[in-house]
């Protein structure tokens, strides 16, 4: 193999308390992908952070062609070569494109928008297959145009090895597609790669190389030829996870969630969801793909009372909802896991039991005339907590406090206690490692099984085909199209997705 680009030899980072990385090597080889994988708080973030610039490692060395370097910031970073993409953009929404590619860069004219440094752009676009007007203003841009602003502006600093977080999380599958290729063109090109990801079948069609992370420690670094999936999971987890049952194909039960034409607006004040229709059946799980700020929140919020709806109504179990407050729409059977688990559904100065409390404080169970029974909150708590596995060192504990997974875990406790007959999950396994991310999807086909009925709302393709008996398209606050899932079409389901076709016999709302 050729001379390496980069070596990361014994690398520690402590922060109070934790060890982050602990005597850690990494080797970067030029015209290589190579994936970082690991479980949340495995240390992938703060070893690359170390990479780039932000952080200073309390041990180790980091070796550039041959030569130490010491980083004190990502600009010293930037100039032996190194650029980071963050998982949510840094760029300037009111710029151009140009002006948001040279921002920052050594050198760079006082007038950014010159037609010299245009030209240069186009020319780096057409290099790298990275194409853009740079003339267009960013918030003009799809979620995948931005990206390639992102990267063309690391490239224009003269990076030679380029780190990714997460980078197909926001993307449609074809966006996913072309930035692959866009990957491989860069890497023919001398440049490498660094992506962290956690999903395995990235890993196995892009990564030519493959470093897993556990507790700040390497456990295990394999070439293309040597991936395996099963290996590469006992490496980031340290066990057998246990097979996740498939969807129990049962006889559908009646007619639990009813939407007729409903328009609702966005927090823009325009609409956001446009005459949308769709049924929900009792033991059925209904997955909504579409990229994020299609209509995902609005239609949640909608359905639990938490937006107005200005036409059209909400029927549950042939009952209209429409319009009624929250918590007289909780009453009826309704749970919500929000997109924003410590935001939006969980307190994050609250203890562990004063979450878990939120909802039933007031059943007689837990408060009498004048005082809340302590003991009776406090053993639920501790049974919730043992039931759904939330690892927490004391149940006084602030929740801020939990991994994602645990936050996740310890939301879908509380609401899966309600018995639901209806369930609204939107991104249920965002940002979680593989491991949580299987708990999570047990804990929704267990719901299923017991004849509940699940809204799922996802950007993960592979997340609804596991999960949903039928697969609905969100585009512009409309319904685009549905699939059965066993009969999914994953090429149409992303042409719908980024706008283009639909299914139906051009009645797109009719789910």
């Amino acid at each position: 193999m050729a001379t390496p680009f980069i070596q990361m030899q014994g690398i520690v980072k402590r922060f109070p308390g934790v060890i982050a990385n602990d005597q850690v090597d990494l080797t970067i080889y030029p015209g290589e992908i190579h994936a970082l994988l690991g479980e949340n708080g495995s240390g992938k973030s703060t070893l690359m952070s170390v990479l780039d610039g932000l952080y200073q490692p309390n041990a180790g060395r980091i070796i550039i062609d041959g030569e130490e370097h010491k980083f004190g910031s990502p600009r010293d970073a930037i100039a032996c070569g190194i650029g980071m993409i963050h998982q949510h953009f840094k760029l300037v929404e009111p710029f151009t494109v140009a002006e948001n590619i040279t921002m920052g860069a050594k050198n760079g004219d006082f007038w950014l928008s010159t037609e010299k440094i245009k030209q240069e752009i186009i020319g780096f676009g057409a290099k790298y297959g990275l194409h853009v007007n740079p003339n267009a203003y960013v918030w003009q841009l799809s979620v995948g145009e931005k990206q390639r602003v992102e990267i063309l502006r690391i490239l224009y600093q003269g990076s030679r090895l380029l780190i990714m977080d997460e980078p197909t999380a926001v993307l449609t599958p074809p966006e996913t597609a072309e930035l692959f290729s866009n990957l491989r063109r860069m890497t023919e090109q001398g440049c490498a790669v660094i992506f962290i990801t956690h999903k395995l079948n990235e890993v196995m069609e892009l990564a030519d190389r493959v470093t897993v992370l556990r507790a700040g420690r390497v456990t295990g670094s394999m070439e293309r030829s040597q991936l395996n999936p099963n290996q590469l999971v006992q490496l980031m987890v340290g066990r057998d996870l246990a097979g996740r049952s498939k969807p129990i194909q049962t006889e559908l039960g009646p007619v639990v969630l009813n939407v007729d034409q409903i328009e609702v607006l966005n927090d823009m004040g325009r609409l956001g969801l446009r005459a949308l229709s769709l049924s929900l059946r009792e033991g059925e799980i209904l997955g909504l793909a579409g990229v994020t700020g299609n209509g995902q929140r609005e239609l949640a919020e909608a359905i639990c009372g938490l937006r107005h709806i200005e036409k059209g109504s909400i029927h549950l179990h042939g009952e209209d909802i429409t319009n009624l407050n929250p918590s007289a729409i909780l009453d009826q059977g309704v749970s919500y896991v929000p997109e924003d688990r410590l935001g939006m559904g969980l307190v994050p100065d609250l203890t562990i039991i004063e979450n878990l409390l939120l909802k039933n404080y007031q059943q007689p169970k837990y408060s009498g005339r004048w005082l809340l029974h302590a003991k009776a909150i406090e053993e639920n708590a501790a049974a919730l907590v043992e039931k759904y596995n939330v690892k927490t060192p004391s149940l006084h504990q602030p929740v801020k406090i939990l991994s994602g997974g645990n936050l996740q875990r310890l939301l879908l406790a509380r609401e899966i206690a309600t018995i639901p007959r209806l369930m609204i999950v939107v991104y249920p396994a965002r940002g979680l490692d593989i491991g949580a991310t299987n708990d999570i999807h047990q804990l929704l086909l267990d719901l299923k099984a017991n004849h509940t009925a699940i809204l799922l709302i996802s950007e993960d393709l592979d997340e609804l085909v596991a999960l949903s008996d039928r697969i609905g398209v969100l585009f512009d606050g409309r319904l685009a199209g549905e699939f059965p899932a066993n009969e999914v079409d994953l090429d149409e389901l992303g042409l719908l997705m980024a706008g283009s076709g639909q299914t139906n016999g051009g009645e797109p709302n009719a789910i």
